[in-house]
């Protein structure tokens, strides 16, 4: 099954659900990802001394070593405004990740939940435009979207979580009732995950700061769009319709 991830930023599949992208990966599916910005407005530029366009160069190369470390299929990075998109046009968005999705046409479709995980606004932003296109594509009779899922946290996940003790990014989680999938991921997973975040040198405090290489979850929370799942499907293509 041909699986499209789409997030804001660099890091943004690595700090999320690159462990379940490498099992996804391992049981048959082509996983791709799509990032909207070079990441290049990140605070981090000013410890580095870096304008935002010579930051959003240093996270693409970053990018291309994820890319190996991960085996994606496919990733494009866009060049949108990073820490801008909620003062965009949001139809110039949508023109831009339609392109993609019409280029590479995938059955499944993936992004942040309604919550964002952090509340950031580019992550509520490129939610809402997502679930957008996703409808008005299917209501144009675009039969191979199948899917439309969003990575996210559980409750568990937050309260064991590590960065819960020190975190500054107050991170959000949903509810049991509306996870659709619990993806279980292996040893070699997190290790991809784990190593893939090393790619991000521009980014080394930040991550020693959540501490996130110490939270080790053996599985993976996805919501469906419109579908329930009770109990929880263990692959983010179960149950698809066809």
């Amino acid at each position: 099954m041909k699986t499209l991830y789409i997030f804001p930023h660099p890091d943004d599949e690595s700090f999320g659900p690159a462990s379940a992208m490498s099992a996804q990966q391992r049981a048959g599916h082509e996983i791709n990802l799509l990032t909207l910005t070079k990441g290049g407005a990140t605070k981090q530029r000013h410890k580095l001394g870096l304008s935002i366009k010579q930051m959003g160069e240093e996270r693409h190369k970053e990018m291309l070593e994820v890319e190996k470390v991960l085996g994606l299929k496919e990733m494009t990075l866009l060049d949108l405004p990073d820490s801008g998109l909620a003062e965009m046009d949001p139809r110039e968005i949508e023109n831009a990740v339609k392109n993609e999705i019409e280029r590479m046409k995938p059955e499944i479709l993936v992004t942040y939940p309604v919550h964002g995980i952090s509340g950031f606004h580019d992550h509520l932003v490129t939610h809402a435009v997502v679930k957008r296109l996703f409808l008005r594509m299917k209501d144009k009779g675009t039969d191979y979207l199948k899917r439309l899922a969003f990575f996210t946290l559980s409750k568990r996940d937050v309260e064991t979580n590590v960065m819960n003790s020190q975190n500054p990014f107050h991170i959000l989680y949903s509810t049991e009732n509306i996870i659709d999938c619990k993806q279980p991921v292996e040893e070699e997973d997190i290790r991809k995950m784990q190593e893939a975040l090393r790619c991000y040198k521009t980014y080394e405090s930040t991550i020693e700061q959540t501490g996130i290489m110490d939270f080790v979850s053996d599985e993976i929370s996805f919501e469906f769009y419109q579908e329930d799942f009770d109990p929880h499907v263990k692959d983010i293509a179960e149950g698809i319709k066809t």
